[in-house]
């Protein structure tokens, strides 16, 4: 049994820290929108002011470090495919499901406004892609598409360099900060302009980091320990400011401090990457490699995933002890999207998040066994030998 397809996965030529990188980030986004899943629903979360600092902490590095690891891999993808190829993947890969997840979402939160007040309008289908930040974690897929779609073309089409693109993306930053620091909100612009920095950041040190003998060279704990250091600092003093009661909550150094938001998330984007280097030379923790692998299946169900466990923990099961429930509802956030996926390529269903067939998942997953009850060890342990052989 191989409910999260790991064999496949682990078989798979990639970078590997990257995996690991985007398996980290995912996870402390889920805490994050575990929180964000439980408030208001009557919990005393106040009375564990530890589960409200641990969000805090994390916040600040875990969304600028997605666009990273997109930027570093647009160069290799536009040498391969093209300008045409590489638009035709992001529809596909992030614009689709950002319309098919995010119309779910809305849909759900359209039929529970009949018994809460939401506050969900049918305009919050439009909004997906003109304010996404109405429909909560969409905006990350809105701004990705975007992005990556405008890069590309400067890119590509009008031969702009990696180090033009950041004088731009640090113009645009600082137009984000303007708009931020005198609470001006022009949809999905705002975002746009926020996190092209770091998408361009990503493909001025692709060469730098996606070179093997460049990889063994910053695999270090002398690195590593120093920046950790670091990070724990820079995390601990902007916590201090983002917890106080303020209107903007945790966002506070984001939208008063701008341009300390983006060194403090430059810092924990590099402590990020030198722990992934680690954890890919030990080969340790290889969950959160599969983790990472599904990412962004995690990251376009995880709401409706750990709305549905909420639910089903206090109204089904009368749980509302909050450690419990956070740990329970942040697994449930992470592990379902997973085992969801796996399940929806094997029996058909990967339209629900491309509308390309992955010829090369399906044909691995006709064979594999996600179930206990679906062949015998020996027959299933042949059969993914066989597709490996031919998918390779």
């Amino acid at each position: 049994m191989d409910p999260f397809n790991s064999r496949f996965i682990l078989s798979e030529k990639r970078w590997l820290w990257i995996d690991y990188d985007k398996g980290i980030s995912i996870m402390f986004v889920g805490f994050g929108h575990c929180f964000l899943t439980l408030n208001g629903h009557g919990l005393p979360l106040n009375d564990y002011p530890f589960i409200n600092y641990l969000n805090t902490f994390l916040y600040g590095f875990r969304m600028p470090l997605f666009f990273i690891i997109s930027g570093l891999l647009v160069g290799k993808s536009l040498a391969k495919k093209g300008y045409g190829g590489y638009v035709s993947d992001r529809v596909n890969n992030i614009l689709y499901p950002l319309l098919i997840w995010g119309s779910v979402q809305v849909t759900l939160q359209l039929l529970a406004a009949r018994f809460t007040n939401n506050g969900t309008t049918p305009w919050n289908y439009i909004y997906l892609i003109t304010d996404p930040r109405q429909n909560g974690p969409f905006w990350y897929l809105n701004a990705l598409f975007f992005i990556g779609g405008i890069y590309a073309l400067l890119k590509s089409k009008l031969k702009i360099s990696p180090v033009l693109h950041i004088i731009f993306g640090f113009a645009l930053y600082s137009v984000s900060a303007y708009m931020k620091t005198h609470q001006i909100d022009k949809g999905f612009l705002n975002d746009i302009c926020e996190y092209y920095f770091f998408f361009a950041l990503g493909d001025l040190i692709s060469n730098i980091m996606l070179a093997e003998g460049n990889i063994e060279r910053f695999t270090s704990w002398k690195i590593f320990l120093p920046l950790l250091a670091v990070f724990v600092y820079v995390q601990y003093h902007f916590t201090q400011l983002n917890i106080k009661p303020t209107p903007l909550g945790m966002q506070y150094v984001e939208y008063q401090q701008p341009f300390w938001f983006l060194i403090e998330a430059l810092i924990g984007c590099v402590t990020s990457v030198s722990f992934s280097f680690l954890l890919q030379r030990y080969k340790a923790l290889t969950f959160i490699r599969i983790v990472g692998y599904h990412s962004l299946f995690i990251y376009v169900m995880q709401i409706v995933t750990m709305s549905f466990t909420r639910i089903v923990c206090m109204n089904v099961f009368h749980l509302y002890y909050v450690p419990a429930l956070v740990l329970i509802v942040w697994t449930s956030g992470i592990v379902l999207p997973v085992f969801f996926y796996n399940f929806c390529l094997k029996y058909g269903l990967w339209w629900l998040y491309t509308f390309k067939k992955p010829k090369k998942q399906v044909e691995y997953m006709k064979t594999a066994s996600i179930f206990w009850f679906n062949r015998s060890k020996k027959t299933e342990i042949k059969l993914e030998k066989e597709a490996l052989t031919n998918t390779n």
